[in-house]
């Protein structure tokens, strides 16, 4: 077995590393941490400064991208897509080489995931879902400047949409949806930048920079972008 979960932690906008609400994907925590036991495996922390205009927020942890790193969308397929285009447009700074002692800084924009443990299969339960949406609500809650939200998939979406207490009927995923919420905050909605989505061309690099073009439109970019 590895560490004890610890439940008892203060609420905030960020689980423990060993968070034990979700028996499930602790139970696979402890079977990573022996086969793995120089990979992070634990709730993965947003990754960004809380100041920032942009949140986007991906599904959960990849078992051999965050799972291991300890940063979200590093070490995986989805990472290089979602790295390239916040460089592209001026939300990342430096030099993303997939792992979690590079050069990457991210600019006016914070990443989390909707749920911060890996789960099997990359596919949370209902209840995990729920569960874990105490710290989406509580992430967002402390970003003051917050102008958009990008979710990456619908699992992001509807998360968001309760995590600020909306209809989901009210506000319906699609692809480069953009919805304005009660909230004044702008919610893009993209396909998720996965290995299948993009093998499948379901999502096509063009397709994902547009939505981030859109999103330019509510967050002005305050420095030249590589697309200056």
């Amino acid at each position: 077995m590895g560490a004890r979960p610890d439940t008892a932690a203060p609420l905030g906008p960020e689980p423990p590393k060993l968070c034990g609400y979700c028996p499930r994907l602790g139970a696979l925590r402890d079977a990573n941490q022996i086969k793995a036991p120089s990979w992070f495996n634990g709730a993965v922390p947003s990754f960004g400064n809380a100041g920032a205009r942009l949140l986007i927020v991906g599904l959960a942890p990849g078992l051999k991208g965050a799972n291991r790193t300890g940063r979200p969308f590093t070490g995986d397929y989805a990472g290089e897509l979602l790295y390239a285009t916040l460089l592209e447009f001026g939300f990342a700074s430096g030099r993303y080489e997939a792992r979690i002692d590079d050069s990457l800084q991210l600019v006016d924009c914070m990443i989390t995931n909707a749920v911060r443990c890996v789960p099997p299969e990359n596919k949370p339960t209902p209840a995990e879902i729920t569960t874990c949406r105490r710290y989406l609500t509580a992430r967002i809650a402390q970003m003051p400047n917050l102008k958009a939200i990008v979710a990456l998939g619908r699992v992001a979406h509807d998360s968001t949409l309760s995590a600020l207490e909306c209809r989901k009927s009210s506000f319906p995923f699609a692809h480069a949806a953009r919805h304005a919420l009660p909230s004044k905050v702008v919610l893009f909605d993209s396909f998720h930048c996965s290995r299948y989505n993009t093998n499948t061309r379901r999502l096509t690099p063009e397709m994902f920079q547009a939505v981030f073009a859109a999103v330019r439109d509510v967050v002005p970019s305050q420095q030249p972008s590589r697309r200056a």
